[in-house]
């Protein structure tokens, strides 16, 4: 079975070493050709709108496709920079942003499996992968004449153009400079060698992770040590264990999170602290694996890159790029925030230790893998409600259907109909036709909401293809979760957090269907980090709406809406003890800004960075047990292994904007379709072709976001 995977291979290298020269042999050329139509990547789809053809696709196609990617990016590049007439917004800007449409495509598939679906053959192919695209990368950024056209342009052209045209120009323009095209020919040859190694990094982190996580699997011998869990969270163990190779009866998964969900409902002490142990330790060396090496030489990387680039840290490069600009707007913003969350968090405590003692015994002491697990027993007897008596009301299928979808449509009048003509990757997955208000097809959208093995950890949307007219294209996106899926022929019940999810990850869904943009390189999510998040995290406030949870929250068995006394003690129960979300959230932004907002020569040694984690939050103030980072830099993907490097304070500043809109809605009417259809015309359909601020203001009517509005939404 492996022959013809390497024979295409091979194949596909072959014709990217030879593409300037003829073959001698008309034999060999039919051979390269017919095997290069074999390759379902390199043929435009069939199935409408262009939708992957994963039937046909298999893991061998991935490389040769993108190697032929590569071979007609360079060749588009080549042509702009030969063409000899005078540099023009058509024949260079324009040639540009359509250049590198197959690779586009390819890519965007590929790395949706690596993510979701990474197979050992998929890793294998992204281990090559990862070099090949760095290195064209690295061309484009440093190629000079292209730069130079462009840069013509730029300074010839700018004045008068309007709209999208001018800002595409500046992006494309920015993105050059931002790469390092005004560098020295020295410190570009530098800025190469830091590109490729940190691609290089960067794809070891995210595949040390998830085999991390997975050795760190907490192996249980008996269903007594499993005392306070659900017949559905035993049945769950079980077949975590079954697919894991079955080393004793029962096996707990370690999730991407530092705290883990099922110290909630874990009775046996002993097992809460090897969960705990196994969560906290997954990657720092102490159970094998050890990321360490990568975050120092990641971290010294990006600030030579940085000083490289004429700015004093990493932090200070990335955030100029960003709504908050600067690194002193965001620590004034979360210095702000710390200040008012110190006073609640020990309070919070306090009350949590209390409430143990009076079971417990005066001298008990209240460990980190205590904490959920007396939280989640006070809750309960201060609401009367337990998790599971309110999943029996969040059927995942009735969640998406009748809440996530419905909410759209209410607001947005958009309508969703399941297909099982498109194939997938996983089994599990759907595929849904969406339809604007006018009956018109807006997008296709597809699931993937169930843990397993291949899939890294967390909940994220991304799309096939994006919406352009330029490219005549509609958006195809789909969201990827984590949730335990039940037992074949019982229901997917989920967690009000994971219901959350679910509103929260179709927020950026909503933010890629409704685009409305001539370029591709503007439309949809093309957004700064601090922007990005906002529709996800507003979206998410649809979910609590009288009309659309009474519209999802049915049991399951009976289709009775949750009673109102229980949905009443359920929402007024979201707010306790939100100093701890709060709190662990603060302590990976400050921990992902201190790392960052350092000089080349100050960047810790791998043998020195748990202890700079301590020192980093002890210096603001946040060095606490009881509330530790929501992901310790060892496990840190989003600013190690993701794009979110110096810039996971977005998730905080960006729920800031959410709150400010959701009391907008709420004024105007939440579910009014004319409060949706002004969102969605100023903000939510204009990608990144207009100023973020002017357009959060053009909604709101405020100048500055409003922070108080936050601490309000959370409780503090």
């Amino acid at each position: 079975m492996k022959r013809p995977s390497m024979i295409k291979r091979g194949l596909a290298m072959l014709l990217l070493a030879c593409a300037t020269t003829a073959f001698a042999a008309t034999s060999d050329k039919a051979k390269v050709t017919t095997t290069m139509n074999q390759n379902p990547l390199l043929i435009p789809s069939t199935l409408p709108f262009g939708a992957p053809d994963f039937s046909k696709i298999r893991s061998e196609h991935y490389l040769p496709a993108i190697q032929e990617g590569i071979r007609q990016q360079r060749k588009e590049i080549a042509d702009i920079v030969n063409n000899k007439a005078k540099p023009t917004f058509a024949n260079t800007i324009l040639a540009y942003e359509h250049s590198g449409r197959l690779l586009d495509r390819v890519s965007n598939v590929f790395f949706c499996v690596t993510e979701a679906d990474g197979t050992p053959e998929i890793e294998e192919a992204e281990k090559q992968v990862i070099p090949l695209l760095t290195d064209l990368e690295n061309e484009i950024s440093f190629n000079q004449q292209l730069f130079e056209r462009v840069k013509y342009v730029y300074d010839h052209e700018r004045n008068s153009l309007q709209g999208e045209d001018r800002k595409l120009l500046d992006e494309i323009y920015k993105q050059f400079v931002r790469s390092g095209s005004l560098l020295t020919p020295e410190k570009k040859a530098r800025m190469e060698q830091i590109n490729k190694r940190l691609a290089d990094l960067q794809q070891q982190f995210g595949s040390i992770l998830p085999k991390a996580a997975n050795d760190a699997a907490v192996w249980v011998d008996s269903k007594d040590e499993l005392a306070g869990l659900s017949e559905a969270d035993l049945a769950q163990c079980k077949n975590d264990a079954e697919r894991r190779g079955g080393k004793a009866p029962y096996c707990i998964v370690i999730t991407n999170t530092t705290q883990q969900p099922i110290l909630a409902s874990l009775s046996n002490r002993k097992l809460r602290e090897r969960v705990w142990q196994a969560s906290r330790h997954r990657a720092d060396g102490s159970m094998g694996a050890s990321t360490f090496d990568i975050v120092a030489e990641t971290a010294k990387l990006r600030a030579e890159k940085a000083e490289l680039l004429g700015f004093k840290t990493y932090a200070d490069y990335s955030l100029d790029n960003t709504m908050a600009k600067n690194t002193a707007n965001v620590y004034s913003f979360l210095n702000n925030l710390i200040a008012a969350y110190k006073p609640k968090a020990d309070a919070e405590t306090q009350e949590i230790e209390n409430f143990a003692r009076q079971t417990e015994g005066s001298d008990f002491q209240l460990q980190p893998y205590d904490r959920f697990y007396y939280s989640a027993k006070m809750k309960s007897q201060r609401y009367n409600f337990s998790d599971d008596q309110v999943k029996a009301y969040f059927n995942l299928d009735s969640v998406l259907e009748n809440g996530v979808f419905y909410a759209a449509h209410r607001v947005y009048g958009l309508s969703f109909r399941q297909r099982t003509d498109l194939p997938t990757y996983q089994s599990d997955m759907k595929v849904f036709d969406v339809f604007d208000k006018d009956g018109k097809q807006l997008a296709l959208f597809y699931t993937d909401y169930f843990r397993r093995p291949t899939k890294r950890g967390g909940a994220w949307m991304s799309g096939f293809q994006k919406q352009s007219y330029d490219r005549g294209t509609l958006p195809i996106i789909y969201n990827v979760c984590n949730f335990a899926k039940a037992p074949d022929g019982q229901p997917t019940l989920l967690t009000w957090d994971e219901v959350t999810t679910m509103f929260h990850e179709f927020g950026h869904a909503l933010h890629g269907m409704l685009s409305a943009c001539r370029y591709n390189t503007l439309s949809g999510t093309a957004v700064p980090r601090d922007f990005v998040e906002m529709p996800s995290q507003f979206n998410e406030s649809f979910a609590s709406i009288p009309e659309v949870f009474e519209h999802y929250a049915r049991h399951w068995q009976t289709h009775q809406p949750m009673p109102e006394e229980l949905r009443k003690r359920m929402l007024e129960s979201i707010n306790f003890q939100s100093a701890y979300a709060l709190g662990e959230n603060l302590a990976a932004t400050c921990l992902d800004l201190a790392w960052h907002n350092l000089s080349a020569k100050d960047v810790p040694s791998a043998d020195e960075a748990q202890n700079f984690e301590t020192k980093a939050l002890k210096e603001v103030g946040l060095l606490d047990t009881q509330i530790p980072p929501r992901y310790s830099t060892s496990y840190f993907n989003h600013v190690w292994g993701g794009g979110y490097a110096a810039g996971y304070y977005s998730y905080l500043w960006s729920e800031v904007l959410a709150s400010n809109i959701a009391d907008c809605f709420a004024k105007r009417g939440p579910l009014k379709p004319e409060v949706g259809q002004d969102f969605r015309t100023k903000v939510l359909s204009r990608g990144n072709t207009q100023d973020l601020m002017e357009r959060f203001s053009d909604f709101t009517g405020l100048k500055q976001p409003d922070a108080t509005v936050l601490l309000r939404y959370r409780g503090l």
